[in-house]
């Protein structure tokens, strides 16, 4: 029962931000402040009222539509709703699969440490899910996602190891002799620096050989920010993800006659690879450890 609770209430309130992360993605480009002014029609400017703010059920309501100027209110906006939602009650219910003695109040070191994992997950595919949908609309990966992203990575690891730590030993003192804050540094520093400078060879290799910018530096700061959550192999499996479904939608898009009309206009076409990159990050977030295992048994490191 409290396992039931704990999930729903995890999807509604990634349902409500969600509706946060909207309002991010709509006001940053223009350089508008998320507070204020109050939430508006984007077309009319007329203030919604409390009704037409509830998540994906106002959108439904109002069939997609602003109610007086009748302009279209993107798809968008249920999508990333229903997303933070469902990936915010899978997080849920993965944590209390990993730590069952959760559902009966029980919170042993084990307890501690996946409900730490779990929080820790939700934050960081709150803001893949953020960046995911500004690159794909405004080719955008602000520092103020990524940059604080890095560090949070290298935050949550530290009180995870503190908090296993601390329970492991029953609250002694002593517990403080037993953190792994450095290994957790150097698995940080190591997934940030790595994977952050590859991506920064690349493109200045890409930069050089044909005279015009391939990735920008959004890109090469949101894989370091991929690498101090997940770790360098986890940053490699990301990578491998975002560019295969690159590839993926561009011989979709060549496909396309517009696009195939010309090939020079084709293979200059702009593609948000910090939106694939993200889809990686969201893949290997969650099924981090299945396919770290099936990297290791096809590498054998």
């Amino acid at each position: 029962m409290i396992q039931t609770l704990v999930i729903v209430f995890a999807g509604l309130l990634g349902l409500a931000f969600g509706s946060f992360l909207n309002a991010c993605a709509s006001r940053w480009p223009e350089d508008e402040k998320v507070a204020a002014p109050g939430s508006h029609c984007r077309s009319c400017g007329r203030s919604l009222s409390w009704w037409e703010n509830i998540p994906v059920l106002s959108w439904l309501a109002l069939r997609g539509r602003c109610r007086t100027c009748k302009a279209s209110i993107g798809w968008r906006y249920p999508l990333v709703e229903l997303a933070v939602a469902a990936l915010w009650a899978y997080c849920a219910w993965q944590t209390f699969a990993a730590a069952p003695e959760l559902a009966s109040g029980t919170l042993d070191y084990l307890a501690w440490f996946a409900l730490a994992t779990g929080v820790a997950k939700i934050i960081f595919l709150w803001l893949l899910v953020g960046l995911a949908v500004l690159d794909a609309e405004n080719f955008w990966l602000p520092d103020r996602l990524t940059i604080p992203g890095i560090f949070l990575g290298l935050v949550l690891a530290t009180t995870r190891s503190s908090l296993t730590a601390f329970m492991q030993f029953g609250g002694d003192i002593s517990f403080l002799k037993h953190m792994v804050v450095p290994e957790v540094i150097q698995f940080w520093f190591l997934g940030a620096v790595i994977p952050g400078g590859a991506l920064l060879v690349i493109r200045w290799l890409y930069q050089m050989l044909r005279g015009q910018e391939g990735l920008g530096l959004g890109d090469v700061k949101l894989l370091a920010m991929l690498g101090g959550w997940l770790g360098v192999k986890g940053a490699g499996i990301c990578f491998a993800i975002g560019v295969a479904i690159s590839l993926v939608v561009a011989l979709i898009l060549y496909m396309v006659p517009a696009a195939r009309a010309t090939t020079t206009k084709w293979s200059l076409m702009k593609l948000p690879f910090g939106t694939f990159l993200c889809a990686g990050g969201i893949i290997c977030g969650l099924w981090g450890n299945s396919l770290l295992s099936v990297y290791e048994r096809l590498f054998g490191m």
